[in-house]
């Protein structure tokens, strides 16, 4: 299947999953196409991520249950991202984690000891937050109080809302911005897109080559490519709109109606 001349001139695409690949447990129309004629034409293509709410390996048999061809080593998430900052920085012991099971096992793999539910909990050295379906009021009490005793508060993203199905839900930053708010502290690190961290990780998983970045959001897809240095294309099947686009200065490289508009023309 021939590729549109916008995509022709790349070695590699860094292809965002919520809104640009699928929505909720759906494919995007023509989406499954677009992976498949990047990998017949000899693409390389690693999908990047902000959802903290599932581990690499379940993006994994996600991605295959939809019908795209992927590898463990093609799924770039925050949640890895976030371990392996956490791993290079300073020694912390503890972490009270507010986020999905993925999150925890992320956070525990980095070194610290977990101390969600156990009395220690608002004593913690670093408090982690990451967005997931099960958020409770308890969690945000806990993360206020460990962060006004002297935890140092990590964001996996600022990404306030994710599309689904039946609308946008909110997403990390929103919570985030929850404990920013009743702390009245910034947090230390936010890790995911736009950071450099992601863009950091994935040149170092694709090595040398002329990268597309792909996405469906302009604050975080768009600019965080952006800042690497990397060409854009806005795909308008999730939170951003062609208004949006028009009125960035720099404009993204391409915007395009879908992925499969994008790659197939």
């Amino acid at each position: 299947m021939p590729l549109s001349p916008a995509v022709r001139p790349y070695d590699q695409l860094l292809l965002d999953l919520d809104g640009t690949i699928w929505i909720g447990d759906r494919a995007l129309p023509g989406a499954t196409e677009a992976v498949a004629a990047l990998r017949e034409a000899g693409k390389a293509v690693l999908f990047l991520t902000n959802d903290v709410r599932l581990a690499p390996e379940a993006f994994v048999r996600k991605l295959w249950r939809l019908g795209f061809q992927a590898s463990l080593g093609e799924v770039l998430s925050v949640g890895a991202a976030l371990q392996f900052w956490l791993a290079q920085g300073e020694p912390r012991r503890s972490a009270y984690v507010v986020g999905s099971q993925a999150l925890v096992d992320h956070v525990a793999e980095a070194g610290l000891r977990i101390v969600n539910g156990t009395t220690f909990a608002p004593r913690a050295d670093v408090v982690v937050v990451g967005g997931h379906d099960q958020f409770v009021f308890e969690e945000l009490k806990i993360a206020t109080q460990a962060v006004l005793r002297g935890a140092d508060l990590v964001g996996a993203t600022r990404d306030a809302t994710f599309p689904m199905p039946d609308g946008l839900w909110p997403g990390s930053g929103a919570i985030l911005a929850a404990v920013e708010t009743a702390t009245g502290r910034r947090a230390l690190q936010v890790v995911g897109k736009p950071e450099s961290s992601m863009y950091e990780a994935a040149r170092d998983r694709l090595g040398p080559g002329r990268v597309l970045a792909v996405g469906d959001r302009i604050e975080s897809d768009i600019e965080g490519a952006r800042r690497a240095g990397m060409h854009t294309a806005l795909v308008l099947t999730g939170v951003s709109t062609r208004a949006g686009a028009d009125a960035l200065e720099p404009r993204p490289t391409y915007v395009a109606d879908s992925l499969a508009s994008l790659v197939l023309g």
